[in-house]
C-alpha cells in the first residue's frame, strides 16, 4: 500500500505549514482568555481559508478536494502547531461542516457551507447528553412539529465551541427518526452553562447547554435519508479528528524532547549522549511513526473503501490516543524540571491526550467494537 503524496500535495503541505508557523509566531494559542482566543480563532480561519485548508473533506466528491488522506496530512500540521486551535476549527469545519455537506440540501449548503469555507462561520455539534458516550445512551432531545416551526427540547453536554459558535447542529429525534436541528447561537430558548474548566485544551471553549422549547423553522431540520446511522457516521468523523489531534501532539512532544536532548548538557555533554535518553527518544519515534502508519491507512481506506474504514479508524483511534499520552509523558521525563512547568508543548500534549481517549468512541468501547467485528458479532 502506497501512502505517498503527490508533488502538488507536498507543496500544499509546505505552504500550509509556512502559513501556520507565521501565524503562530508570538501568539499564545492555548490562552484561557476567551476574548483573545475568539479573536485568534477568527483570524486563523481566514488564513486557513486562503490556504484552501477549509475546503478539504467538504466536497460532495471527496476526491475532488484530495480525500481523507490529504485531509489527514493537513490536519496533522495544524494539530502540531496548536491543540486548541486545531480542535476548535476541526469540530466546526470537519464535524459541523460535514453534517451539512453530507445531509443538507442545496439551500443549506449555500447558507452554511460557503461562509464556513470562507472562514466566516464557526460551528458546533451538540451530540452527547448524559456523558461523553452516546453509544449506549439513547437520544432524548426531541423536536416537535408545530405548523412550519419545530420546537426542540433537551440537554446536551460537553459541546465544543458551544459558547462561541455562530450555529450549533443539535442531534436528536424528530418523528421518531434521528434528526439534526440547526440552531442559531443567540436563540433565546438556548441556555448555556458557564464555560467548563478542563484538564487540557485551555484555548477551547466547551459548555453544557439546554434547549427549552427552542423554536426553529422546519427547513432548519435535517433528516438523513435511507435509514443511515447518523450517530455512527458522526462518531467516525470525530474519531478521525481525535486521531489527527494525537498525531500532532506526538510530533510536537517528540520534537520538543529531541531539541532539548540535543542542546541541554549534563556532565559536560548533551543528554542525548546518555543511552537511557536516546532509548526514550527511539521508543517515542517508534510509537509516533507506527501511529502515523495506522492513521494514514485508515484515512486511505476511508477514500477507497468507506464500508471497511470504521473498524480501522477505531484501531487507529485507540493506538494514537494512547500513544500520545505515552510519548508526551516520556517527553516530560526528558525535559525534567522544564517539562514540569506550564507552557511547553509536551506538558500541553500530556494534558490534552486524555480527552482524546474518552471523547468520540472511548478507547474501552472502541476495543469492544473492534473485538466484536473480529469475532463476527458485528
Amino acid at each position: 500500500m502506497n501512502f505517498d503524496f503527490t508533488e502538488s500535495e507536498i507543496r500544499f503541505f509546505d505552504t500550509l505549514r509556512q502559513k501556520i508557523d507565521r501565524f503562530c509566531g508570538g501568539r499564545d494559542l492555548e490562552t484561557k482568555d476567551c476574548e483573545t482566543a475568539g479573536r485568534q480563532i477568527r483570524e486563523a480561519m481566514a488564513l486557513l481559508s486562503e490556504a484552501g485548508y477549509l475546503d478539504l473533506g467538504l466536497a460532495h466528491n471527496r476526491m475532488e478536494s484530495g480525500g481523507d488522506l490529504r485531509l489527514l496530512g493537513g490536519m496533522e500540521i495544524l494539530a502540531a502547531a496548536s491543540p486548541s486551535l486545531f480542535l476548535t476549527i476541526e469540530m466546526s469545519v470537519r464535524l459541523f461542516g460535514r453534517i451539512i455537506a453530507r445531509w443538507g440540501n442545496g439551500d443549506l449548503s449555500e447558507k452554511y457551507l460557503l461562509p464556513l469555507r470562507k472562514g466566516k462561520l464557526l460551528g458546533a455539534v451538540a451530540l452527547s447528553e448524559k456523558t461523553l458516550n452516546v453509544d449506549n445512551d439513547p437520544l432524548e432531545t426531541i423536536g416537535t412539529e408545530h405548523g412550519n416551526q419545530v420546537q426542540v427540547n433537551g440537554s446536551k453536554q460537553y459541546v465544543v465551541n458551544g459558547p462561541v459558535a455562530d450555529w450549533t447542529a443539535v442531534v436528536g429525534r424528530f418523528h421518531e427518526l434521528p434528526a439534526i436541528f440547526l440552531v442559531k447561537n443567540k436563540t433565546k430558548e438556548v441556555q448555556k452553562d458557564a464555560r467548563l474548566q478542563t484538564l487540557g485544551y485551555d484555548g477551547v471553549q466547551i459548555c453544557h447547554l439546554r434547549l427549552d422549547g427552542c423554536s426553529i423553522p422546519l427547513d432548519q431540520v435535517i433528516i438523513p435519508q435511507d435509514n443511515e446511522n447518523i450517530l455512527e457516521t458522526i462518531r467516525l468523523w470525530e474519531n478521525q479528528i481525535l486521531s489527527a489531534a494525537c498525531l500532532g501532539m506526538m510530533q510536537s512532544s517528540f520534537e520538543t524532547a529531541k531539541n532539548y536532548a540535543n542542546t541541554h548538557q549534563s556532565g559536560g555533554k548533551p543528554i542525548v549522549a546518555y543511552q537511557e535518553v536516546a532509548f526514550k527518544l527511539a521508543e517515542m519515534l517508534t510509537l509516533y511513526q507506527t501511529s502515523q502508519l495506522l492513521a494514514y491507512r485508515a484515512a486511505w481506506m476511508s477514500d477507497v473503501n468507506p464500508k471497511e474504514a470504521a473498524e480501522l479508524t477505531l484501531c487507529a483511534k485507540v493506538f494514537c490516543t494512547e500513544s500520545a499520552e505515552k510519548i508526551a509523558g516520556q517527553a516530560l521525563q526528558i525535559l525534567a524540571g522544564q517539562g514540569y512547568q506550564l507552557g511547553n508543548k509536551a506538558e500541553c500534549a500530556y494534558r490534552c491526550a486524555k480527552y482524546a481517549q474518552i471523547a468520540g468512541t472511548s478507547t474501552e468501547i472502541a476495543r469492544v467494537k473492534i473485538g466484536d467485528k473480529a469475532l463476527g458479532y458485528a
